[in-house]
């Protein structure tokens, strides 16, 4: 059995989760990573994605987060997501929305790298519609 650490995951709204893990997979911006206990310090921005959380009594239960960061340090991970909600509570409407909102975004863009960043965006936003909503 994995070793116990200690994990938040805490959104603006609300602290969503607070408890012992064994591991959480987090969508980093430079790909996915595992946090297991006694991991390597490391802060990391986190892109649109699914974070998936083991706890120690065997439960796993998915996250869609919005972005945010991942902070692991010696007490434990962190992750601040700027917005973040159960993937059995998710709302198909709010995806879909935010996905208009990126799209607009795209043709609003008023230079190339305004543009790219958008596009990446709602890049990650479609990846993860494929990923969580039924066809």
């Amino acid at each position: 059995m994995a070793e116990p650490f200690a994990f938040e995951l805490v959104s603006p709204e609300k602290q969503l989760v607070s408890g012992e893990a064994s591991a959480v997979l987090i969508p980093g911006t430079e790909g996915y990573f595992q946090v297991l206990a006694d991991h390597a310090p490391t802060m990391s921005t986190i892109k649109p994605g699914v974070i998936e959380v083991s706890m120690v009594d065997g439960d796993t239960t998915k996250y869609v987060v919005f972005g945010g960061f991942a902070d692991v340090s010696p007490r434990g991970l962190t992750i601040l997501a700027e917005h973040a909600v159960n993937v059995e509570d998710i709302n198909s409407d709010d995806i879909k929305k935010r996905i208009q909102d990126a799209q607009e975004d795209v043709e609003d863009a008023k230079d190339d790298h305004a543009k790219a960043k958008a596009i990446d965006y709602l890049d990650q936003l479609t990846t993860l519609e494929q990923a969580i909503l039924p066809a």
